[in-house]
């Protein structure tokens, strides 16, 4: 564990999440051609200088180890890297200059008093603010340039001959190295890697294909839990396979007497472990890049699994990039937008308003860049090379779009909080709310189909139902529109269905916060319980029951372009959290927080979830119910009556308690 007083490696603030996500963001791979991200991306400074000042009661040694290119200077005195150095008693200056192009500038400073701890600031010889160091870097013998991986020795489970080849089962999604340990022939051979065994065993067209390999190959990291080498026979070949990760702690733990529910939790650990390391990713096989949707979700995923907050932020600082901005996040629109309300909702979870200051001119930044694109109503409007996504649907697109408003509705009472946190003037995004909100209501709420419609200028008056679900999320829906949403759109089996995980996230999430969550119950049991039906192991990226066959791995065009471990079909992981267990903070950094449960579809319970320096355990045998936190400031909310939850101290319930 770090403090204060340690040293670690230190850069300029944001700029080792801005450069990892570059090389992160390059990473993708697709039959033997490699594919870099198809959007404008910022790439660390080159150039940057530490400074700091010390008063010393006596002269006292230091030494500064450096990534790139540069000097020590002691009171406008010069000295090499590398060296130890002394600095005089009394008042000093102490300024570090360091380049590299070839990646990111980066100091160590060892010392009894002068190190590399709490305190430096860093100038790009622009701007200045406090350095920026990571909890993954504090020796000096480390490269913040380079990621070190923990890794995990994977045998495979099965092993058979099959289309004049051998076919490799892991059991397991891998996201590391195959090792090709023993052929006997000595000849090369091909690998074909596969998330499904239909994949592996499709030599033409899998995602990943390793030509001509031998036990002295280096395969490069892939995906995969199937792999098939054709034209060989069993004896003749061994492999083996080393997964590689980031360690992140499960703080969570859930069972209940169904073990199909048991299982979705068990799978969607293990997908959204996957496909969190140093960022939150899409997926693993595909497309390994950093996208602002998915990983908005992955904020609330984290907060009832891991809930590190490192992960946030570097995925935050990742995908915001450097100060100017040249192009939407990702292209997309809506993915700019959820960038801005993501962070809310990460001081709402955590109360860091060190990094809320950090964060802060880049959100005024992107809305000023958003609100460049509204017109005279405030509606914002997709230009020329913007995609504007949501989601995989049938929407009517023309002219503005209702999802986006109500997006960028949110997105205004985010800077209104933020701002109001920080003590910043926040009154022109109240008035930019308050013309959207009449105006929305005005143009897109159409009250004889009691929901949104997608678009006004059109006159097809389209209801689908996104922009009417992230209403009744966002609070932008009176008791009665939100009532009429559930009826006519949500409950109404001819508005289009919602296919992805990436919207049923969303989707489920209204219904609960509407009060179905006897129904989400049922939908999370069908739903991802549908895809382990498949031999899932991982949850995917789209899932549709009426696909069979090969068919369920197209995608884009693709026989197998559809991911197989997609970080947004982790999501039952909050589901169960936030509304079934109904653990929510209700001030910042969990000061005060609810525990709302809501346990009817459960004979027997046992869970547990973390909070801000806290955890939060729930145990129901029967009628019996057991609440227990570790951490001052909680309520229980239970049949209408409210319980104070003491720190340490159980609360006992009966389900057969009455309401008042």
């Amino acid at each position: 564990m770090i403090n204060e007083n340690s040293s670690r490696w230190l850069w300029y603030s944001g700029d080792f999440e801005i450069r990892q996500s570059l090389l992160q963001n390059f990473s993708r791979e697709e039959r033997a051609y490699d594919w870099p991200a198809y959007w404008y991306m910022d790439d660390c400074h080159r150039n940057v200088k530490f400074k700091r000042y010390y008063d010393l009661a006596e002269p006292t040694e230091f030494k500064v180890d450096a990534k790139g290119v540069g000097y020590v200077e002691i009171n406008d005195q010069k000295f090499p890297f590398g060296q130890t150095l002394t600095c005089p008693a009394g008042h000093n200056k102490i300024r570090v200059f360091v380049g590299n192009t070839e990646g990111l500038p980066a100091v160590y400073l060892t010392g009894e008093i002068i190190k590399s701890d709490i305190g430096w600031v860093c100038s790009n010889f622009i701007e200045e603010h406090p350095a920026g160091w990571s909890t993954l870097y504090t020796k000096v013998d480390q490269d913040p340039n380079q990621v070190y991986h923990a890794t995990e020795p994977v045998a495979y489970l099965n092993k058979k001959e099959i289309q004049g080849g051998v076919l490799f089962d892991f059991g397991r999604a891998i996201f590391g190295k195959l090792l090709i340990k023993e052929l006997r022939e000595g000849k090369p051979v091909t690998v074909c890697f596969g998330e499904s065994e239909t994949e592996a065993l499709d030599e033409e067209m899998c995602y990943y294909k390793e030509i001509s390999a031998t036990t002295a190959t280096s395969i490069r990291k892939r995906a995969f839990r199937y792999i098939f080498i054709p034209r060989i026979k069993a004896e003749d070949v061994e492999v083996s396979a080393v997964h590689e990760f980031i360690p992140l702690e499960n703080k969570a733990a859930f069972r209940s007497d169904n073990p199909l529910l048991n299982q979705i939790w068990d799978v969607s650990v293990e997908t959204f472990t996957l496909c969190s390391g140093l960022f939150f990713i899409d997926g693993i096989k595909r497309d390994r890049w950093i996208w602002s949707g998915d990983a908005y979700q992955s904020y609330f995923i984290n907060q009832y699994l891991f809930f590190d907050e490192d992960i946030n932020k570097r995925t935050m600082l990742a995908l915001r990039g450097q100060n100017e901005i040249k192009q939407h996040m990702n292209t997309i629109v809506d993915y700019s937008i959820l960038w801005l309300i993501g962070v809310e909702n990460h001081y709402m979870m955590t109360n860091d308003v060190d990094f809320l200051q950090q964060i802060y001119p880049k959100m005024v930044i992107m809305m000023t860049y958003l609100q460049n694109q509204t017109n005279e109503l405030g509606f914002i409007y997709g230009r020329e090379k913007d995609w504007i996504f949501i989601d995989w649907s049938e929407m009517d697109k023309e002219g503005t779009l209702a999802a986006e408003q109500v997006l960028l509705l949110k997105a205004y009472h985010s800077m209104i909080v933020c701002g109001s946190i920080l003590q910043k003037e926040t009154t022109a995004y109240q008035a930019a709310y308050d013309q959207l909100y009449k105006n929305l209501l005005d143009y897109f709420w159409d009250d004889e189909k009691g929901a949104f419609i997608d678009s006004y200028e059109s006159g097809k008056r389209h209801v689908t139902r996104h922009a009417n679900i992230f209403a009744v999320l966002f609070d932008l829906v009176n008791p009665k529109q939100q009532h009429s949403i559930l009826e006519n759109v949500l409950l109404n089996d001819e508005i289009t269905q919602i296919t992805t995980p990436y919207f049923k996230f969303f989707e489920q999430d209204a219904l609960c916060k509407l009060g179905e969550t006897a129904r989400v119950y049922e939908i999370i049991l069908d739903y991802w319980g549908g895809m382990l039906a498949h031999d899932a192991v991982t949850f995917w990226e789209e899932y549709k029951p009426e696909e069979t066959g090969a068919d369920r791995y197209e995608m884009y065009g693709d026989p197998f372009g559809k991911s197989l471990c997609h970080a947004w079909g982790a999501s039952p992981i909050y589901l169960l959290g936030r509304y079934f267990v109904g653990l929510v903070p209700t001030a910042p950094g969990y000061e005060n927080f609810v525990v709302e449960p809501k346990l009817n579809n459960f004979d027997s319970l046992s869970c547990q979830f973390p909070i801000k320096d806290g955890l939060v355990t729930l145990n129901k045998t029967g009628d019996e119910v057991i609440i227990w936190t570790n951490k001052e400031g909680g309520e229980v909310h239970f049949n209408q009556q409210v319980f104070p939850l003491v720190k340490d101290e159980p609360l006992h319930l009966s389900m057969s308690l009455q309401p008042v």
